[in-house]
């Protein structure tokens, strides 16, 4: 089932390098729109995190099952990153999508151009920037969840992700969280309005 055969949800991407905020960002918008925004589980065949919940954080599976998955072509997008897939189930998706809703996606730039190209009348993109590189590296070190290791190598991805917001409908640099809340919001209203015009 594609384009074609959906009805007028909206599909919300937002990407962001490691560390620029897209998780709080999503948090608070998610937050404010309670019951009207959907977020979108993916699928990881990562184990879990210590306090992460199958169905709620991800949907937790085997390497075996996701790429059984792969083959049956039950992902919209999937991507292999440190060793582990991550994928968005089109079934789910699919079912909220027919069924008018806002969708929340939270992707890397490759899933984000996926779903551009499977779902072009009914996706809208945002990529969040960090206000430079350096401030990036310290709201990676702050937060305190990585090794020094582990945030040189999620800033080798940086320039590339960078690179790949060209791609994308809006980017908004992420300066103050409430701002960059507000705005993303609207971007929202405007685009699930002129959807179902």
């Amino acid at each position: 089932m594609y384009e074609g055969s959906l009805m007028s949800g909206l599909l919300v991407v937002i990407s962001a390098p490691s560390g620029a905020g897209k998780t709080s960002i999503i948090d608070g918008i998610l937050e404010k729109n309670k019951h009207d925004y959907q977020y979108s589980v993916s699928a990881t065949s990562r184990p879990p995190r210590k306090g992460e919940i199958n169905g709620i954080d991800y949907y937790f599976i085997t390497e075996e099952e996701f790429k059984r998955k792969i083959e049956n072509n039950e992902f919209i997008e999937w991507a292999q990153v440190h060793n582990y897939y991550y994928g968005t189930l089109r079934e789910k998706v699919e079912t909220l999508l027919a069924k008018h809703h806002v969708i929340i996606l939270d992707l890397d730039v490759c899933g984000g151009r996926s779903i551009r190209e499977k779902y072009p009348q009914t996706s809208l993109l945002i990529f969040i920037a960090p206000p430079s590189r350096k401030v990036l590296l310290e709201r990676l070190r702050t937060r305190g969840t990585d090794s020094e290791v582990e945030i040189q190598k999620r800033l080798t991805r940086y320039p590339e992700e960078m690179g790949q917001a060209q791609f994308y409908d809006h980017i908004i640099v992420n300066e103050v969280l409430n701002d960059t809340i507000d705005v993303i919001e609207k971007l929202i209203v405007e685009a699930n309005k002129k959807n179902k015009v």
